[in-house]
C-alpha cells in the first residue's frame, strides 16, 4: 500500500535487485551484506518471475529463493529491513501474496506466438523491431498497449523501466528520442497507466550498463508523471553488488532538475514518500 506523507528522513534502499536464483552475479546474502556496507535502511530482491517460453533469465527455484529471503529476513532483522520481492513479467503472472512487493514489467513482445526479448540485448532488440517490420510505432503500439492493460489488471506496486524500449536510443540509432509521434505515443500511455496509482520505477540501469546517458523513462514522460504527481521510486535494477547504490545523488539531483520533490520508499512493510 501507498501511504501519505511520512514523517521520516531520506533513505538509502534499493528494491529492484537481482541474485544468483536468476541472472544476477550475487546471492541474496551478499546483497545484504553489500547493503549494509553502503549504510541502506533497507533493501528488496527481486527475482526475475518464472516465465515458461525463456528460461535464460528468470528464476528456476522460486521456492528456494523464497526460503533464503525468509532466512535472511530474520537473520538481519534487528541490521537492515530485508523484503521479499519479485518481478514479474506481464506475460508471466505470479501468486503476489507470497511476496512483500511486485514489479511489474514486460520484457517481450509477442508476435504470432513467439515471444521476442525487448531489452535483453541490442541484437535482441533489433530482432524484436524487424518482427515489427522496422516499424518503432507499431512495436510501441504493442508495447505500450500490452504493458498499460496489464498494469491496469495486475495493478503491480512497482512500474518497472516503463518505456523499456528505448533503453538502446543511445548505441547507434536515435530510433524513439526524435520521432514526436512516438513520444506524443508515450505521454499518452504514461497518462493511462498513472491512472493506475502505482509508483513508476526510475531506473539507472541502462545508463550502469553504458547504453544510456540517464534512467528510463525517458525525460519527457518524467516531466508527464511530475504534472500528474504520480509516485516515483528509484532503482538501479542491480545486476552486482558494485551497482546496488549506482549514482543514487546524481540520479536524485536529475530528478530535482525535473521537479520532483519526493521519492517512495519501503519502511516497516509500507511505501512512504520520502523528501530529496
Amino acid at each position: 500500500m501507498v501511504s501519505s506523507d511520512c514523517e521520516v528522513m531520506a533513505v538509502r534502499a534499493n528494491f529492484h535487485t537481482h541474485s544468483t536464483f536468476c541472472d544476477g552475479k550475487n546471492t541474496p546474502e551478499e546483497i545484504v551484506l553489500a547493503a549494509l556496507k553502503n549504510g541502506f535502511s533497507a533493501v528488496g530482491l527481486s527475482g526475475h518471475g518464472y516465465t515458461p517460453f525463456d528460461l535464460r533469465y528468470c528464476m528456476k527455484d522460486t521456492e528456494g529463493y523464497i526460503a533464503e529471503v525468509t532466512r535472511l529476513k530474520r537473520v538481519y532483522k534487528s541490521e537492515i529491513e530485508v523484503y521479499l520481492g519479485i518481478e514479474e513479467d506481464a506475460f508471466a503472472p505470479v501468486d503476489r501474496s507470497r511476496f512483500d512487493y511486485v514489479i511489474g514489467s514486460l520484457h517481450y513482445a509477442c508476435v504470432e506466438g513467439r515471444y521476442y526479448p525487448i531489452d535483453s540485448s541490442y541484437d535482441h532488440f533489433k530482432a524484436c523491431l524487424a518482427a515489427f517490420d522496422g516499424d518503432i510505432l507499431r512495436l510501441a503500439e504493442a508495447y505500450f498497449s500490452t504493458f498499460c492493460d496489464y498494469i491496469r489488471r495486475r495493478k503491480p506496486d512497482i512500474i518497472g523501466h516503463f518505456d523499456v524500449i528505448t533503453k538502446f536510443d543511445e548505441v547507434d540509432v536515435a530510433r524513439f528520442s526524435c520521432n514526436t509521434a512516438y513520444q506524443a505515443l508515450a505521454e499518452r500511455y504514461a497518462v493511462a497507466a498513472a491512472q493506475s496509482g502505482c509508483i513508476f520505477e526510475v531506473n539507472s540501469g541502462p545508463v550502469w550498463r553504458g547504453y544510456r546517458t540517464t534512467p528510463l523513462p525517458n525525460e519527457n514522460v518524467l516531466h508527464v508523471l511530475k504534472r500528474l504527481d504520480a509516485p516515483i521510486i528509484l532503482s538501479s535494477d542491480s545486476h552486482s553488488v558494485d551497482t546496488l547504490d549506482y549514482k543514487a545523488e546524481e540520479m536524485t539531483a536529475y530528478l530535482r532538475d525535473i521537479g520532483f520533490r519526493y521519492v517512495m520508499t519501503l519502511s516497516h512493510g509500507a511505501f512512504v514518500r520520502v523528501p530529496i
